[in-house]
């Protein structure tokens, strides 16, 4: 007979208690046990083989089998590593709405060499058959199965034999082997340890969808996050069609990558240069505030537009506004254009704004925004063919950024005339010739030769 055990779990990290906490000693979240019960069947519920385990000396493995998957998708295969690894298993978190059930079924229909079996516990297959059509359904060898109970979907999956089993959301499903409803910390690892389980012995790839909290993180158990293979986290802005892929997590390639989608009404496009279409197209007319960045996002250049407005404090008090960056690195660039370039701000509101909805963490940005700072400042518009790229210290130094030749090198390839980096920088290869390197060491060096102001 099945013995039962009752247990605490925090709703936040997943740790386990015996009785009920007000703290949890793991995350120190407050008020987020609840109390779940938890059985421990005798036999698998499953069927599913146990492994044949033997140790092996790390030489006699064979690894001359091991294969990707071409997803027919040049950004989500540079994400995963060159493709998808047969056997593992991919966790795809984001907010509501931001497209994770669409990447994924639109994932499916773009394979049509590649058998999938897409399992969803929040759509019917009418539902998606109608989203099918419209991202463009061709000839794919898609199998639907609208499913909530893990036994069932792991029978279908041995009985199809699919390349890869997507499950949309690991939140929906449910186990017999616990009685406690779907969506509980218990379901979701023992749910995840048995599709893990699955795909190693199958060496079925398996794509699953989860839900994330309200400050961002992905919904359930930490341990869900760690028994997966690799972790892909959907970032954007409903506002905004612009939306990124990176990894957080991937046993089989770099977590430097990200890749970037367009939402449109028949799908997510990729967008293969993106710096082209976050800057504006104005070449032809010239604005003050405006600078360009030449920023980098894991391993790949990113050249990004950046605004600002300075204009008189009307109500006495002046404000600081700022979208994409953190408002207190503006607050630190301003104190720093204070001190060191005489710039008042005591009746100054200054807004910044960083064009496309994207946010950037990236330091190199520092030198566009103090030029764009300065440029609403004076009134007098930068050139648009010039960008900047240096981070700005304290003291008021321009200081080196990593990666400074690729940097160059796409900002040449963008048509750009002029890049104004830190004198600091070492330069490991010569520059293009259709692109002038200015190196500045001081803000009080760079005000003088765009604005003429000592």
């Amino acid at each position: 007979m099945t013995k039962v055990k009752k247990a605490f779990f925090c709703k936040n990290c997943g740790y386990e208690s015996a009785k009920w906490l007000g703290c949890c000693p793991s995350c120190g979240e407050w008020n987020t046990f609840v109390e779940e019960i938890v059985s421990k069947p005798a036999t698998s519920a499953l069927g599913i083989n146990n492994y044949n385990s033997k140790a092996q000396l790390i030489n006699d493995i064979d690894v001359s089998h091991e294969s990707r998957l071409n997803l027919n998708s040049v950004e989500i295969n540079r994400i995963l590593g060159g493709g998808l690894v047969c056997g593992s298993m991919v966790l795809v978190g984001g907010e509501p709405g931001i497209g994770k059930s669409t990447l994924s079924l639109q994932i499916a229909l773009k394979c049509p060499d590649i058998k999938t079996l897409y399992v969803s516990g929040e759509e019917s297959a009418q539902q998606i058959k109608i989203r099918a059509a419209r991202l463009g359904s061709n000839d794919a060898q898609c199998y639907i199965l609208s499913e909530t109970l893990l036994e069932t979907i792991v029978i279908q999956a041995k009985e199809l034999k699919p390349d890869i089993l997507v499950i949309d959301s690991i939140q929906t499903l449910y186990t017999e082997r616990i009685d406690s409803s779907a969506g509980s910390i218990s379901q979701i690892r023992d749910c995840a340890m048995q599709l893990l389980k699955f795909a190693k012995e199958t060496n079925t790839p398996v794509f699953v969808i989860g839900h994330i909290t309200k400050d961002g993180t992905i919904a359930g158990p930490k341990v869900l996050e760690h028994i997966v293979d690799v972790v892909l986290q959907f970032e954007g802005d409903n506002s905004h069609a612009y939306r990124i892929l990176r990894a957080t997590k991937n046993r089989f390639g770099s977590t430097a990558e990200i890749g970037i989608f367009e939402m449109q009404n028949n799908g997510l496009r990729e967008i293969e240069n993106p710096s082209e279409i976050l800057i504006s197209q104005h070449n032809d007319l010239s604005f003050s505030g405006v600078a360009i960045a030449a920023t980098m996002d894991g391993v790949r250049p990113l050249f990004i537009e950046t605004q600002s407005l300075v204009s008189t404090a009307a109500y006495g008090v002046p404000q600081r506004s700022t979208t994409g960056i953190d408002v207190r690195r503006l607050n630190m660039l301003l104190a720093v254009l204070e001190k060191r370039a005489g710039f008042r701000l005591a009746t100054k509101d200054v807004f910044f704004n960083i064009t496309g909805g994207l946010r950037i963490s990236d330091t190199a940005a520092d030198m566009a925004i103090v030029s764009s700072i300065l440029s609403s400042n004076f009134d007098v518009s930068i050139p648009t063919n010039s960008c900047f790229c240096a981070e700005v210290g304290l003291t008021g130094e321009l200081r080196p950024v990593p990666h400074i030749n690729q940097r160059i090198g796409e900002a040449a390839r963008l048509n750009f005339k002029k890049i104004f980096i830190s004198r600091y920088s070492k330069l490991e290869d010569k520059p293009p010739a259709n692109i002038e390197v200015i190196s500045v060491a001081k803000i009080e060096e760079l005000m003088k030769i765009l604005f003429g102001k000592n």
